[in-house]
């Protein structure tokens, strides 16, 4: 047993100790398995009892008397002594007192009663709208031009102005000048009135409460030169063009050189081959007129004409029947001389007309 127990080393003493647990673990799990009967034997003496049969029990004797049909007289009599509950009122009841062939007809009438008036309905009022409490009489001026260069002024005359009240221009505020209870003062800018129509004025306080009647103003198109551009005659330095127009409703052109006033109103500032701007000698606006192109073949409107070669026209004279001139053949065809490079014009010099 020394020897057994003789350890030297630390290893040995570890592994004394694992075996002496396991040891223990072993026995544990051997009497968990088998219980007590690990370490004695032990005897279960089994006791078995008989009991006696259970009897069925009796079954509990009838008290009632037997139960027999009633009779057919026995029935008869029962039929014949029940009273019958009948309620006419009842929903389920028909109406004993009603006729179902008789029908309701209304009297004859009166020939001496009078028929009765239907009575007139009262019309409802209608409400009387409140008037404006600032009255807005007129505008001073009443009309002006669309596309007016400068900005104008624009006077409102009525009644219990104050002096935080605006002028409203198409619904937009403008700045405004109180001059007194009975006129209001603003400046209409050139933008405003670029298009015609009627444009709306109207008189508030900032806060909307206080307002005026609506008045009209009037925004019309600027007169313009009822004349066609036909061509031009451009000289060598361009000092003395002319430009040949077609008034509406006449046949004969007349021509017009810069500065010259057509129509006793507008006046020619610029000649182009492709335009010819006026201006409105009273008004100031200027006006452009481009030129009238006829596709080749085509004659203008203005024109009784021939059909000649290359598009040109022919305008008939006055006094000779049909398109050619007796004795004188139709269409000529010139022979073009050759330019002279050297060969001045003789309105090359001249000064600007006056």
């Amino acid at each position: 047993m020394a020897a057994v127990l003789d350890v030297k080393t630390p290893a040995d003493r570890n592994k004394l100790i694992a075996a002496v647990v396991l040891g223990v673990l072993a026995l544990g799990a051997l009497y968990l398995a088998f219980g007590r009967s690990l370490f004695g034997s032990s005897s279960t003496t089994v006791k078995v009892s008989t009991s006696p049969t259970p009897k069925q029990p009796a079954a509990p004797a009838s008290t009632s008397p037997t139960t027999a049909m009633p009779t057919a007289s026995e029935q008869d009599f029962t039929y014949q002594t029940t009273s019958v509950d009948y309620r006419p009122g009842s929903s389920y009841a028909p109406d004993p007192g009603r006729n179902i062939f008789s029908f309701y007809e209304p009297p004859p009438p009166c020939p001496t009663c009078p028929t009765p008036v239907k009575p007139t309905p009262t019309p409802t009022p209608m409400p009387t709208p409140t008037p404006p409490p600032i009255q807005l009489a007129y505008v001073n001026p009443q009309m002006v031009y669309a596309g007016s260069p400068k900005n104008f002024r624009l006077e409102v005359n009525g009644d219990k102005f104050t002096q935080d009240m605006h002028i409203y221009f198409n619904q937009v505020q403008m700045p405004t000048t109180f001059v007194s209870d009975k006129k209001l003062v603003t400046e209409i800018p050139s933008n405003m009135v670029t298009n015609q129509g009627i444009a709306q004025v109207i008189v508030q306080n900032k806060d909307g409460k206080l307002y005026s009647n609506m008045v009209n103003f009037n925004v019309q198109a600027p007169p313009t030169p009822s004349v066609t551009y036909i061509g031009m005659i451009s000289r060598a330095r361009h000092n003395n063009d002319t430009a040949y127009f077609v008034q509406q409703g006449q046949d004969k052109p007349f021509g017009a050189r810069l500065n010259d006033v057509v129509q006793n109103r507008f006046r020619v500032i610029d000649i182009s081959a492709a335009e010819v701007v006026f201006q409105d000698t009273e008004l100031g606006f200027k006006h452009r007129v481009q030129l009238s192109r006829v596709s080749a073949g085509g004659p203008p409107s203005s024109f009784p004409t021939n059909n000649l070669p290359q598009g040109f026209q022919q305008q008939f004279i006055p006094g000779v029947t049909g398109p050619c001139v007796p004795g004188i053949p139709c269409n000529p065809q010139p022979q073009r001389p050759t330019p002279d490079p050297n060969k001045k014009d003789v309105d090359d010099d001249d000064g600007p007309p006056e």
